[in-house]
């Protein structure tokens, strides 16, 4: 799933949007005068030649001057970037964990059970990054990175310290658009390990500089890239390296900062070292697409799981489709945001889960939900960050849109299944 080679702020900056870059512009004047004899025209001919001569070489040495005036700014600039690339690196990667998996996964090999060879399954080791939420040992990681079958979980830290017997204490269910897992290291011998910093995902803006950190191919613990971001509210289907299973994941960052596999679980951050994404996938055909997940789509649920020890999932019991300009399209929708939950015979399925939340509330199959609580769902404010604000049996107010009416019912919010 994810991680890379170095891509480097400065290279972000020139692919900055709407960045435009002008040539200096040229002036002409026409020379003109009165005729003269002929001593005075040449006189004043030598006259203008050594001013020629004397301006061309004092615009020479101004040019040149400006040249080196610009290096040195560059060279101040690049610097400066390194710098701050190098203690981010520093003052992060040491909230950063590779985390090592072994797990039993079934064995697709047809030739595997002939003549008693071989049970069924089969173990795998496999890794990936984790970020430290507490001192105490509590970390955050993608539910891909530790899947069910997980037998065993050790995480090492960028000091080298490896500690075994991780314990998981949830997963998210595979179904679940969000990838995340927690795992939490039973005694820490003592030390008091450094919590990552988290942020505030919705000040992000298009062309922001990021730092991916992670554990590259598995091998290489707490790989720094750089870039930018390139794109936010993205929905993509993201499968293993076998393309055996896939997800749905909804909501994500997009960036060109390197992630290859082994990042997954990795921290995103900002130029002041604060977690503002998760890193999950990369696109496989392409060079330089990665996506995250949000830290505000996260912050809810890393508090509960500070609090009460266990991951709690609040959710409506609905599928729904974020709404973007294609979907509004598709569907024929009368507004262009929040989020649409589409009927069984678009989708092929039941889109509001029998008996749960939603239903009972009176939520309906084509209803598109504006506002929780009367903050209205967007592209910098998903619905999974306004959900995840609230606890397991919270109260919430849904704005929606019926038939072009907009109404409001009130839901008591559920425990999402996990696994």
């Amino acid at each position: 799933m994810a991680e890379a080679e170095n891509n480097k702020l400065d290279e972000a900056v020139a692919h900055k949007p709407d960045l435009d870059i002008v040539g200096p512009a040229v002036i002409t004047r026409p020379i003109g005068g009165h005729r003269r004899t002929k001593p005075l025209t040449v006189a004043l001919g030598g006259i203008v030649i050594l001013a020629l001569s004397f301006g061309g070489g004092w615009l020479g040495a101004m040019s040149h001057g400006d040249q080196a005036t610009n290096i040195t700014q560059q060279k101040t600039v690049l610097t400066s970037q390194a710098a701050v690339v190098s203690s981010i690196a520093k003052n992060v990667g040491q909230s950063v964990v590779s985390v090592n998996v072994t797990s039993q996964t079934a064995d697709t090999n047809p030739y595997s059970n002939l003549f008693g060879y071989g049970g069924g399954t089969q173990t795998e080791q496999s890794a990936g990054t984790g970020i430290i939420l507490t001192s105490d040992g509590l970390i955050m990681t993608n539910r891909h990175v530790v899947p069910s079958g997980t037998t065993s979980v050790s995480v090492t830290l960028s000091d080298g310290t490896v500690y075994d017997n991780v314990k998981v204490v949830g997963r998210t269910s595979d179904t679940d658009s969000l990838d995340v897992a927690f795992l939490q290291i039973p005694d820490t011998k003592g030390k008091t390990l450094v919590p990552a910093k988290i942020g505030d995902s919705s000040k992000v803006k298009v062309g922001d500089p990021v730092v991916a950190i992670g554990n590259a191919l598995g091998q290489f613990q707490n790989t720094v890239t750089s870039g930018i971001i390139s794109g936010y509210g993205r929905s993509v289907q993201a499968s293993d390296s076998t393309g055996t299973s896939s997800e749905n994941l909804d909501d994500l960052f997009q960036t060109d900062a390197a992630i290859n596999e082994g990042n997954s679980g990795g921290p995103l951050v900002d130029l002041n070292g604060e977690v503002i994404g998760m890193n999950t996938a990369v696109a496989s055909n392409s060079q330089s697409i990665g996506f995250s997940i949000p830290i505000n789509d996260l912050s809810g649920l890393i508090d509960s799981v500070k609090n009460t020890g266990k991951l709690e999932r609040p959710y409506l019991g609905v599928i729904y489709v974020p709404i973007t300009s294609d979907i509004v399209q598709q569907y024929a929708l009368s507004t262009d945001q929040g989020v649409y939950i589409p009927t069984s015979g678009q989708l092929g399925k039941d889109t509001v889960v029998s008996g749960g939340p939603a239903d009972q509330a009176g939520v309906q199959a084509g209803d598109i939900i504006t506002k929780i609580d009367g903050v209205a769902i967007n592209q910098t404010t998903s619905i999974v960050s306004l959900l995840d604000k609230h606890k397991v049996g919270d109260a919430v107010t849904l704005t929606i849109v019926r038939n072009g009416k907009t109404i409001t019912l009130g839901v008591t919010l559920g425990s999402a299944p996990t696994s």
